[in-house]
């Protein structure tokens, strides 16, 4: 580490000392929203603040239903360098007359909502009006996936990339980055050979992401953000082999990549946050296949690896922040009947079992959870070759027509399922659920209300509510 280096991290420690001070008498909760690709942030954002401001439907949110929360509004962030979540287009997209889903995370950027709440109790009585600013911060989660790559070399990670290149799911889709690959291993530098097989790489990544997979890294090829055709991201992983020619400065380069554009991350970001949401497209999974299955049950530790899970003490916001609540949430509840949510939920735990016990060891609370950040559809039951099945009816994204679907049922079992994926299968066994798509619903809240949702409530309480 350079004298600069030092000097910059100094100064960056009184910087958050400062914040911290400041925050023990204007109370500041900082919640991370992330998940992998479209896991539906922008709309989990968008739909939790709007039920913030009117929450009619926030019966499950304790601070709402006994009256303590006596005003919310949004306010101007402290952050004033990082772009501002553009709550107010998201909402007019899910409002209009033909509604439309609001473009996906592709940037990082923040939101503040304030809490005037009335305190209950004598010490409630003495002290009067209390208050909270929640400052919620949306990234993609395919960032987070680069901060397990601060521990690893470039040889350690060039490593685990062609070990999981070469799995059954992942091969065919590498094919052409493996040969590029194996060809300019020992090859001397040119800057051609670089972009070459950096973009060959990016496409492989590409392709994972298109068949439901979810661990790749690093998140920046897929989402460059402000990086787009940097230099910064023209570097790939080779085989082993002595550090010279295009292996060293493809060395070099990854790890300016983490120093330049990782750690920045972690520091500015990251770091500060108190509580957190990982949102998972789980039915996408499942209908995907083995593969992409077993793909996330990899990749949604690595998610956990990057957190600092652990008990928040009053001293936390100047001795440095531990994340004390996680939530894990399967989104697109609505897309499956209620009477399946119990099992959506428990195919999730399943999947986060080792993530969880390790969250819990080091004193975070965990847990997972089926919610619709915004419910698109109605339930029906349908009568159909004797047999009475629980549909879902909302309209079609491909169409726009109203449609009544069944998607089959989900796995009574969750670890016959894991140990599907663990054993390379490549479809199901016993299983038929399909996975569908569905546009927002034409809604027009009524005064007070917020947009529907499956379950919202109950995840802020988990998140916010013991801070209101």
């Amino acid at each position: 580490m350079g004298l600069f280096d030092i000097a910059d991290d100094i100064a960056r420690w009184v910087e958050d000392a400062q914040e911290g001070v400041a925050s023990l008498t204007e109370p500041t909760l900082r919640l991370g929203v992330t998940g992998l690709a479209r896991a539906g942030k922008t709309v989990f954002i968008t739909s939790l603040v709007a039920n913030l401001l009117d929450r009619g439907r926030m019966a499950g949110l304790d601070a709402q239903a006994s009256g303590r929360i006596e005003a919310a509004a949004l306010r101007p962030g402290p952050d004033r360098e990082t772009p501002r979540f553009d709550y107010e287009t998201h909402r007019a997209a899910l409002l209009a007359p033909e509604p439309s889903w609001p473009q996906s995370t592709r940037r990082i950027s923040t939101l503040r909502v304030s809490f005037r709440t009335r305190p209950t109790g004598l010490i409630g009585g003495l002290t009067g009006p209390g208050a909270l600013h929640l400052d919620i911060t949306d990234y993609p989660g395919e960032w987070l996936l680069d901060l397990p790559l601060m521990s690893r070399s470039y040889a350690a990670w060039s490593a685990e990339a062609f070990a999981a290149a070469r799995t059954p799911a992942r091969a065919p889709l590498a094919a052409e980055w493996l040969a590029k690959a194996e060809t300019a291993a020992d090859a001397p530098f040119s800057e051609d050979a670089a972009r070459t097989l950096a973009t060959a790489f990016t496409a492989y990544l590409g392709a994972c992401r298109e068949a439901g997979l979810s661990g790749l890294a690093p998140g920046r090829f897929l989402l460059p953000g402000e990086l787009e055709g940097s230099p910064a991201l023209a570097f790939a992983p080779l085989p082993p082999g002595p550090r010279k020619g295009l292996r060293a400065e493809l060395d070099r380069r990854y790890e300016a990549y983490k120093r330049v554009v990782v750690k920045p991350f972690f520091r500015d970001h990251f770091a500060k946050l108190d509580r957190q949401v990982v949102l998972v497209d789980l039915l996408s999974a499942l209908d995907s296949g083995p593969a992409a299955v077993q793909d996330l049950r990899q990749a949604l530790p690595q998610v956990l690896e990057a957190f600092r899970p652990g008990d928040r003490s009053w001293l936390a916001p100047i001795l440095g922040k531990r994340i004390d609540r996680i939530l894990f949430a399967a989104t697109k509840a609505d897309h499956i009947h209620h009477a399946q949510h119990d099992r959506l939920t428990a195919i999730l735990r399943a999947l986060l079992r080792e993530a969880e016990d390790r969250a819990a060891f080091k004193g975070a609370r965990t847990r997972a959870m089926a919610i619709a950040a915004l419910r698109a559809t109605t339930e029906q039951e349908i009568e159909r070759d004797g047999r009475r099945l629980s549909c879902v009816r909302g309209r079609l994204e491909t169409t726009g027509r109203e449609a009544a679907l069944y998607p089959g049922p989900l796995p009574e079992s969750p670890a016959a399922l894991l140990a599907a994926a663990a054993s390379g299968a490549e479809t199901w066994p016993d299983n038929d659920f399909r996975a569908m798509a569905f546009a927002p619903p034409r809604f027009a809240p009524k005064p007070g209300d917020g947009p529907p949702h499956i379950r919202l409530d109950r995840a802020a309480e988990f998140l916010i509510g013991d801070r209101l």
